[in-house]
């Protein structure tokens, strides 16, 4: 019995090691192909250069907006595939003229650099420092954070305020979502990227628009749910019965999204009463 125990100890932290020492190929899952906007189905992006504090030079796409009138969304990715993948999410907004800038992740898309949460920090940075350039003031940028990117679009949202906050699937923190995989080890104690945005939440003064599939799986509605609850008003959380992580968009995402920003944000701008 001693040694079917202590077999069975073995194999426990040799499992607890193997995650400790893989959790960043665990966590983020790039893409290196380095797509064409054209080939995505958003023809009218051009692929810029970003460049962050720490040297780097990422890609992004760009499309400028139709005019001083409508807003600029400044989507953030999730944690797997590259940029390509999101055309079609663009789509809706594209087609309405507003400003689109879509940046990839360090060590996505072709671009130099492995991901890790200070470092994805910097890239949204790397964007906002972008618009910035472009002449795009803060308020008018839609922060758009999908899955994992919803952790870097809490952070930049509590250091420069974007005029409306949309959250994908979001998560409470990292660890949260970790936990509900391996409920049977101590990730929280082993992860070290925590993108925590549970205590960064209550310091968010943007209005919030929360989307979360209630059969999600990747990522529990329950942790979309607390993250809402914990926010400042005014917040909105939609969560679609028959949506699970990867099917918001064909679940109405985009179309709420618009009308969210429509009240929010869209009245303020020049040219808007």
């Amino acid at each position: 019995m001693l040694r079917i125990l202590g077999l069975l100890a073995l194999g426990y932290f040799g499992i607890l090691g193997t995650l400790y020492l893989l959790q960043r190929s665990l966590i983020y899952h790039p893409n290196g192909v380095r797509p064409d906007p054209a080939a995505s189905g958003v023809p009218e992006m051009v692929p810029v250069s970003l460049a962050t504090a720490d040297g780097l030079e990422l890609l992004a796409w760009w499309r400028p907006p139709a005019d001083g009138t409508v807003p600029v969304l400044l989507f953030l990715h999730g944690n797997a595939g590259h940029i390509g993948f999101r055309g079609y999410k663009l789509r809706p907004y594209l087609d309405r003229g507003w400003g689109v800038l879509l940046p990839a992740w360090r060590g996505y898309s072709g671009n130099p650099g492995r991901p890790n949460e200070e470092g994805l920090y910097a890239d949204g940075r790397a964007a906002l420092a972008f618009l910035d350039s472009q002449g795009i003031a803060t308020e008018r940028v839609v922060g758009y954070g999908e899955s994992l990117g919803s952790g870097v679009a809490v952070q930049l949202a509590t250091e420069r305020h974007p005029g409306v906050l949309v959250l994908e699937a979001p998560f409470t923190s990292l660890a949260d979502a970790a936990a509900a995989h391996y409920p049977f080890f101590p990730v929280r104690g082993l992860l070290r990227d925590r993108f925590d945005s549970l205590s960064k939440i209550g310091h968010v003064a943007t209005p919030l628009l929360v989307v979360h599939g209630e059969r999600d799986r990747v990522v529990p509605a329950r942790l979309g749910r607390r993250l809402l609850e914990a926010a400042a008003e005014p917040k909105q959380g939609i969560f679609p019965t028959g949506a699970g992580h990867n099917d918001l968009h064909e679940n109405g995402l985009a179309t709420a999204v618009i009308d969210f920003v429509t009240r929010f944000q869209q009245g303020r701008l020049p040219g808007r009463k």
